[in-house]
């Protein structure tokens, strides 16, 4: 049914839909950028052209069907367009994260055969350049920003609009031939490729067909009612499935606008300013917001403060039944009217979230207690659970049925079904072609019925249908006296407290858990700040007396949370230490995407949990790290181990499992 609708009107690919917006839609607004200031925006017709122009230039540079095309750079619209342009001469865009050092990107466009590369600035030039020689297909780099690029050798370097202007140049036959190539297009033909964050070992390129992205976008945007009048901020990285399915499928699906900040250090002003409709933000993200408005409100006076704690204690009590259209009496309503004047709205509009009418969460799990704060503004924050391999969408939150402890049914058109072990297996319309170049891990990945393996594991509730989320399969284990262990699920528990970033909870076939913490350096620094205590560095800060005593009594209390649940209350920690330094991608501690590379952190951290469980008070450590210019250094350190108060499990609760 899905594959006819979009077959009788020949939406076959992105530049088709490209094609239909540019007639249907022509003077509305595609993209913005905020430059020096300054809000630019193309209509869609105006979009229309540029990608042709910038297709009619890689054909006059020797892009062939087939070919592969790198993407480097921040959210801009000429990347953008860049990604659209190469799937109109029939070739294949594989987007990089732009923070990657120069060794990651090599490999992946080496395993890729990328002859061609378009990237933002010359940060991404100069890496490209570094390792062009193992490159070994490698023939063209095109760059968007001309600063500092004068007295490069422009042999096969070339800017960006000069490539476009080639293109405008270019005569009838080329134009003839780019209809050519976009009318080959097919919905089996490759739309994109994505490489996923390799936790456990090199990325995977990801190939997703038209079919993947088109039918996901248009069961998306189907599902929550997106139209072409929605506004989005595009920041995160391009090189995620996520974005790529907001900023690219369900912004040509739908006709809606893609507002690119002006920077990373931008962001939150230009969220403010575009006030978005749809949004899509990680935990971090809502966890750092949070932990900003609870900075401020220390700041604030004591009138303000009670103020507001007043009416969010209501928010919490009533918020989310008003958004989920439950019955609330008159006095509730009338209350939460009166704290959205004094509170909420003003709150909602300094966040940037006050035209917010669907907004996700995904990534990792998000702290309830953070879920449910935003949804208690009246901000109809749902979570969705995906996958790259899903080309996003596995399931999905209904409105009026949004729980934080749940990741909701399966999206439109998905099945899925719980194996005798716990494992998660789905099947869709947006289920990836291949991996490139891995036959073996396609097909221990994807049967030849479509179903594929998430890795994940959890269960339906009987009553509901709602998905939950155990963990990931290969962390979920046994503690030595056999009770479950969930690390994820303790670890979410942890990051609720603003002043924590990051956890790492240890306790695989061990008698107890113990745990790696990281603090915030914003919120704990803003604290120190306040009590007047002198600190020169990260690693002086996080091993500050009262910071490791404040960290003590948030473990204390989530053991005492965990407790609670007979499945889990054998993963409450025992022991834990605050990390000298935050576990950082470039240092392989974590994925591009911000998820912790548990492997590694356990074997390259193995002295101090080791020193965790022998009964040490204190661990002399040095750890390796890598600077912003890549070159390496050692950190020295030696960290306090600190007890943490544990509820005592009873033989019933054990039993219990």
């Amino acid at each position: 049914m899905a594959q006819t609708q979009s077959g009788a009107t020949g939406l076959l690919s992105l530049p088709a839909l490209l094609h239909r917006n540019a007639a249907r839609l022509g003077d509305r607004p595609a993209y913005r950028e905020k430059e020096f200031g300054i809000w630019q925006c193309w209509t869609w017709a105006e979009t229309a052209a540029e990608i042709e122009a910038l297709a009619l230039g890689l054909i006059e540079l020797g892009v062939n069907e087939g070919d592969f095309v790198a993407v480097i750079g921040r959210n801009r619209p000429y990347l953008y367009w860049a990604m659209v342009a190469a799937q109109s001469v029939g070739a294949v865009p594989v987007p990089l994260y732009q923070d990657q050092g120069a060794e990651e990107m090599a490999y992946v466009m080496e395993h890729c055969g990328a002859r061609f590369a378009i990237v933002g600035d010359q940060e991404q030039v100069d890496k490209v350049i570094e390792v062009q020689e193992h490159l070994h297909q490698f023939e063209h780099l095109i760059y968007l920003d001309p600063r500092g690029m004068r007295k490069y050798d422009h042999t096969n370097l070339h800017r960006y609009t000069e490539v476009q202007d080639q293109g405008r140049a270019a005569g009838d036959g080329c134009i003839a031939e780019l209809k050519r190539r976009r009318d080959a297009l097919s919905y089996d033909s490759t739309c994109v490729m994505l490489y996923t964050s390799g936790t456990t070992g090199k990325p995977k390129g990801v190939v997703l067909s038209n079919r993947n992205v088109i039918e996901t976008a248009r069961n998306s945007a189907e599902f929550d009612h997106l139209g072409a009048g929605e506004n989005i901020l595009s920041y995160l990285p391009m090189a995620w499935v996520g974005d790529f399915i907001f900023s690219i499928a369900q912004a040509y699906w739908c006709g809606f606008c893609v507002n690119c900040p002006e920077s990373a250090d931008t962001m939150m002003i230009d969220l403010r300013e575009i006030g978005p409709t749809y949004f899509f933000a990680p935990p971090r993200v809502f966890e750092t917001q949070l932990t900003n408005v609870m900075i401020r409100m220390e700041d604030a006076s004591p009138l303000k403060q009670r103020v507001f704690h007043h009416f969010m204690g209501h928010a919490k009590k009533v918020g989310g039944r008003l958004l989920d259209g439950k019955p609330v009496g008159a006095w509730d309503r009338l209350k939460y009217a009166l704290g959205n004047f004094l509170v909420y709205g003003p709150l909602k509009d300094t966040l940037g979230y006050g035209r917010i009418r669907v907004g996700y969460t995904a990534g990792e799990a998000i702290g309830p207690e953070i879920f449910e704060f935003y949804r208690s503004l009246g901000i109809n924050l749902k979570q969705l659970y995906g996958q790259t391999e899903a080309t996003v969408f596995v399931t999905v939150q209904p409105d009026g049925e949004v729980r934080a402890d749940t990741v909701g049914v399966p999206a439109p058109d998905v099945e899925i079904r719980v194996a005798e072990n716990g494992e998660i297996f789905y099947r869709s319309p947006g289920v990836f072609v291949e991996y490139y170049k891995n036959p073996e891990s396609t097909a221990s990945t994807k049967d030849e019925e479509g179903w594929v393996a998430t890795g994940d594991a959890g269960f339906f509730e009987e009553e509901t249908g709602h998905l939950r989320i155990i963990d990931r399969a290969k962390d979920v284990g046994k503690m030595a006296d056999g009770s479950m262990f969930a690390p994820k699920y303790v670890e979410n528990k942890l990051k609720f407290y603003p002043d924590i970033l990051e956890a790492v909870v240890f306790g695989n076939g061990r008698d107890h858990c113990v745990a790696f913490i990281n603090i915030d350096l914003s919120a704990v620094g803003n604290w120190a700040e306040r009590n007047n205590i002198a600190y020169a560095s990260y690693q002086e800060l996080a091993g500050h007396p009262r910071v490791l005593n404040t960290i003590q009594e948030h473990v204390s209390a989530v053991n005492r949370s965990v407790a609670e649940d007979a499945m889990l209350s054998g993963c409450q920690v025992h022991r834990f230490v605050v990390l000298h330094k935050e576990l950082d991608a470039d240092d392989g501690e974590m994925t591009r995407t911000r998820k912790v590379r548990r492997r590694i952190v356990e074997d390259k951290y193995a002295d101090i949990i080791e020193a965790l469980y022998d009964g040490s008070e204190k661990v002399s450590t040095v750890t390796e790290v890598t600077y912003e210019d890549g070159r390496k250094g050692a950190i020295k350190a030696t960290l306090t181990i600190c007890d943490a108060e544990v509820v005592p499990v009873t033989p019933h609760q054990v039993a219990a499992e």
